[in-house]
């Protein structure tokens, strides 16, 4: 089948999702200059905390050390577990620990700011287990060397140095996620059920579990399960060879030897994995039912959504009060097409996360809802132009699967070119005055954006001055971040094409770094060409 190449608008806002997702992590290139007479901080790290704590009851009331800590207090003593690296204590944090995970973070950054109590918060619970992992962290702004070294460059960032080399972090952003992704990094990716107070601890730690039912801890069936284990980076696993606390973690469960099941806190919370045990199928389960079924964009879970495997996604843009209206019939629509379109909710409200989307088709100050579809494996987006409904959602996702419905190129209206010198092309007349129009054609790509934009359009107005009353040829121009076209792929602005009357598959480039006169020049070159080629053809 024949797949058109993707706009480079479209390359555009590929590259800026990457982008979003880049938590580089190369290893280190260079050593640091060490003073080791400043003394170990991690080895003061446990004593330290313990002499806070000890501090703290001494200061309260008798009998007031038992009371519930405030939030402000627990995130206090969460961060002191988090060591705190410098120009000294780096390098002797990471070669001297089999697994360190460092933040990289700079004061001023939301992101950062937003990521470091559920940083601190993961520390907490990954120490209360005994998990030999080390989590650090690095002010990039007053640390820059050792950010620069540690190749920190951006914020937040997360690497995970396994016997001094990194790895990127590649989990999610709440403090379960961390917990989890750490521990399964560290040799510890199946927690073992052996008691009813174990699975209750269990349900008080964990929102979403992936629970499996063995009568051994052994053969194919449960090396399948631990390889799933091993490979899958989000979720957390569990294991028992007891049908009571199986089905104390999955109310759903029926009575069986083999069992394998999918938790999650959303209305759809038991999901009950019907394929035969192997790696691949236990993943791609997951993969079809980890995320709700309309997820909520945020830009703690944005990594997690534009990494998702499932490549066609339906966008809901719009109000929250707009959105409550739909959930309903969306959670029955979306359970309809599970596993082939992944539904997403973003707040029109939320610029950062709304106008990259919006602005993709060209509906940047919209304040109506929009439903935009975007098939990353083909580089196509769609959009729903009739109201928002239930029903209009439901034909247009079936319109999507069925092929029926036409991707979307952005089209800004039709002017009025009526008595102009040079004709102005949008998204929806590209076909009739270019690719239809029987006459010899330049067209003019450009931006606003575009700093050698203006001279061209300077020189085409004395092109079409010095060119008028000729017949066969109009001079046109189009704005390229307005208006698309499946026709029209070009990658640099401002770009000039000579469509020749009887070729417009194969348009002429011609050279915008050329003077006027050597442009006109070209002009005349294939024009005399083209009508050498139709006298020959007489």
């Amino acid at each position: 089948m024949y797949t058109p190449k993707p706009s480079s608008r479209l390359v555009l806002f590929t590259l800026i999702l990457l982008l979003l997702l880049s938590f580089l992590a190369p290893s280190i290139s260079s050593e640091l200059d060490l003073d080791d007479e400043d003394g170990d901080d991690m080895e003061g790290l446990e004593e330290l905390i313990a002499l806070d704590e000890e501090e703290d009851l001494q200061q309260k009331p008798e009998g007031a050390h038992h009371e519930k800590q405030s939030e402000a207090e627990f995130v206090s003593k969460a961060q002191r577990i988090v060591l705190e690296l410098n120009n000294d204590n780096t390098k002797r944090a990471i070669d001297g620990n089999e697994y360190v995970l460092v933040l990289g973070y700079t004061p001023w950054c939301a992101r950062s700011a937003e990521l470091m109590p559920k940083f601190a918060e993961a520390a907490t619970a990954l120490k209360e287990l005994g998990s030999p992992l080390l989590m650090a962290k690095i002010d990039a702004e007053r640390y820059p060397k050792v950010a620069s070294t540690l190749e920190i460059k951006g914020f937040p960032t997360l690497l995970l140095f396994v016997n001094g080399t990194s790895q990127p972090y590649t989990g999610g952003f709440s403090a379960e996620e961390l917990v989890i992704w750490a521990r399964k990094k560290t040799g510890v990716p199946i927690i073992r059920i052996s008691s009813d107070a174990e699975a209750r601890h269990f349900l008080k730690k964990h929102t979403m579990f992936v629970v499996g039912l063995f009568e051994k801890f052994e053969g194919p069936d449960y090396d399948e399960f631990t390889k799933a284990a091993e490979m899958d980076n989000e979720i957390q696993f569990v294991e028992t060879n007891n049908a009571e606390f199986a089905k104390h973690l999955f109310p759903d469960f029926k009575p069986t030897r083999l069992f394998l099941g999918l938790v999650k806190s959303e209305p759809e919370k038991y999901t009950e994995y019907e394929g035969i045990f192997s790696t691949d199928g236990i993943l791609q389960f997951l993969d079809d039912n980890k995320f709700p079924l309309t997820t909520v964009l945020t830009e703690l879970n944005a990594a997690r959504v534009y990494s998702n495997t499932n490549k066609l996604q339906v966008l809901i843009i719009a109000e929250p009060d707009d959105f409550k209206k739909l959930v309903e019939p969306l959670q029955d629509i979306a359970r309809k097409f599970k596993s082939k379109i992944m539904f997403i909710f973003v707040d029109i409200r939320e610029e950062n996360l709304a106008k990259p989307f919006l602005s993709m088709v060209g509906l940047e100050e919209s304040k109506d809802s929009v439903v935009v579809s975007f098939n990353y494996s083909s580089s196509l987006k769609y959009l729903l132009e009739s109201d928002t409904t239930p029903t209009s959602i439901e034909d247009f996702c079936s319109g999507l699967l069925s092929g029926t419905v036409s991707p979307y190129y952005k089209s800004q209206p039709i002017p009025d070119n009526k008595n102009m010198s040079i004709l102005t092309v949008v998204g929806k007349t590209f076909d009739e005055l270019i690719l239809n129009s029987p006459e010899n054609i330049l067209l003019e790509i450009y931006t606003p954006w575009c700093i050698n934009c203006e001279t061209i359009s300077k020189q085409m107005e004395k092109l079409a001055k010095h060119f008028k009353g000729l017949d066969n040829l109009i001079f046109a121009r189009i704005d390229a971040s307005l208006n698309e076209h499946p026709k029209l792929q070009v990658d640099d602005y401002p770009t000039l094409l000579f469509y020749l009357a009887d070729d417009k598959t194969n348009p002429i480039p011609l050279p915008t770094k050329s003077s006027t006169k050597e442009l006109a020049a070209l002009i005349n070159k294939n024009l005399k060409e083209y009508s050498r080629e139709i006298r020959d053809e007489l």
